[in-house]
């Protein structure tokens, strides 16, 4: 816990009165993931990676793209041009996730290849289409048939309790229906009324726009037209432009962008004619743009938990982008770290990302008011204290200007002999990027070097410091990017 700079820390007093009025905390950081496409959930790679990720978070959803993708071979047509439906690796795919206690976020899309009016395919590697279907009638019965079967197989009171999402980011390059935003409209309406005729206990919702856009118009037409939207969705990360998701020329700065993009959204929800539509933002990371300084580091500790501290209370689920390096849509992984949006790297390695939700799975289900922008102060019902503290410094800045803080928790009203188990993530404590440099970054790791990598990616032991006297205090000592969760029992 000691700073990588010379320089004198700075200092910060947070005040702790577990007797404070509190509000309720929902875990709205951690109830849902993103990952690669549908059909990589059934290596067992992904699977093993889908189980650690469950485990350190106890997470509910699982959101990827593609499941009418030809390779998941959902749609064919016959001789006579008669569609022909095959839900084999649907199955497969489903049946995974539920035994492993994950349920399908559904996304509709992309298009299968017999269904597209456009053959162009998508960038990606993996080559979706990205355009509207040749026939609307079609598109409408392949979303009917596939939801009956899901109801078929699942039951409604399983089914009922997923979400069934339109396309994905229509307002960028995967969509390519024209005009694009009444186009998109257009699919959702088709969609949408295809799932509510298999059953009205369904939830469906969209647009599940890039850039926060959309999400205003997107309500005004469901209500104008009288169609079922029981959610909106939405994406951002925090290295979108303000130009893109505002309309302005402002430097947002990384800590801000996806708070602001959040608040955007909520007031606009709650402004428009449907104020109860739940709020979910469906990706959101960091940075998208493969930079292992961002995701592969323990920069993503502090970043993660200012968002969380700066989006509770406006956003019902943030989806983050994604739980796995499993994850092919620039190609084949080339080699471990390169900046993938998972918290588990290549060979089932956890990244430091991985130990800041695992620490902010422990906060508790109330927070309690703190006059920092650097904690969370957290209990459960039973009086517990989960606190984060951080010392957030932007991306690249550990080796270079960045400094360690000092910070000092002060209890009030506490009984003497209480006991704190501290646990940090930061360069030295819960970073296989950091064991993976020491290496000199091997592109092919040997299984031993491997076994090395995961094992510098576990968190030791917490320290367990005893506090002296009653309102002890606690003094911690963060260096940049370092996040540390403290644990007290109840009283």
């Amino acid at each position: 816990m000691t700073s990588v700079s010379s320089a004198q820390p700075s200092s910060e007093i947070i005040e702790i009165d577990p007797s404070a009025p509190a509000q309720p905390f929902p875990h709205f950081w951690e109830k849902m993931f993103g990952s690669g496409r549908a059909i990589l959930s059934l290596r067992e790679s992904y699977r093993r990676d889908l189980r650690e990720v469950k485990r350190a978070t106890n997470f509910d959803y699982i959101r990827f793209h593609a499941i009418f993708h030809d390779e998941v071979g959902v749609y064919d047509e016959g001789k006579e041009g008669r569609p022909i439906y095959n839900f084999s690796y649907v199955d497969q795919i489903y049946d995974g996730l539920l035994a492993n206690g994950v349920r399908p976020f559904v996304e509709l899309g992309f298009m299968p290849r017999k269904l597209a009016a456009d053959l162009t395919p998508h960038p990606f590697w993996y080559k979706p289409y990205p355009s509207p279907p040749r026939d609307w009638d079609r598109w409408g019965e392949l979303v009917e048939q596939f939801t009956r079967h899901l109801v078929a197989r699942y039951g409604i009171s399983e089914v009922a309790r997923w979400y069934f999402e339109v396309w994905n980011e229509p307002n960028i390059d995967f969509w390519t229906g024209a005009p694009k935003e009444s186009a998109y409209y257009h699919l959702y309406d088709v969609s949408a009324r295809a799932v509510k005729r298999v059953d009205l206990r369904i939830r469906v919702g969209g647009p599940a726009t890039a850039q926060a856009a959309w999400t205003d118009r997107f309500i005004k037409h469901c209500v104008d037209e009288k169609v079922p939207v029981d959610f909106v969705s939405t994406h951002v990360y925090a290295n979108d432009t303000a130009k893109n998701v505002f309309g302005t020329e402002e430097a947002i700065p990384r800590d801000q962008m996806v708070y602001r993009a959040v608040m955007k959204v909520h007031d606009e929800v709650k402004s428009s004619p449907r104020p109860d539509l739940p709020i979910i933002f469906s990706e959101y990371n960091a940075d998208y743009g493969n930079a292992v300084e961002i995701t592969d580091s323990p920069f993503m500790g502090p970043w993660l938990a200012n968002t969380i501290r700066q989006c509770d209370g406006l956003v019902d689920v943030m989806s983050y982008w994604a739980f796995s390096d499993v994850f092919e849509e620039q190609g084949v992984v080339k080699r471990p770290f390169y900046g993938g949006f998972g918290l588990m790297d290549a060979g089932n390695i956890p990244k430091a990302a991985y130990n800041a939700f695992a620490l902010l799975h422990h906060l508790g289900t109330l927070r309690l008011e703190a006059k920092s922008d650097a904690a969370l102060i957290t209990k459960d019902a039973d009086g517990a204290l989960a606190i984060a503290v951080w010392n957030y410094a932007p991306p690249g800045e550990i080796h270079e200007s960045g400094a360690a803080r000092n910070f000092t928790l002060s209890f009030k009203g506490f009984p003497a002999g209480v006991t704190a188990w501290i646990s940090v993530v930061d360069r030295d404590h819960g970073s296989s990027l950091t064991a993976s440099e020491a290496m000199g970054r091997p592109e092919f790791p040997l299984p031993h070097q491997q076994e090395q990598l995961r094992a510098a990616g576990r968190l030791p032991p917490p320290e367990v410091r005893h506090l002296q006297g009653e309102n002890p205090r606690l003094e911690l000592t963060l260096a940049p990017h370092a996040l540390a969760l403290v644990e007290i029992e109840g009283h």
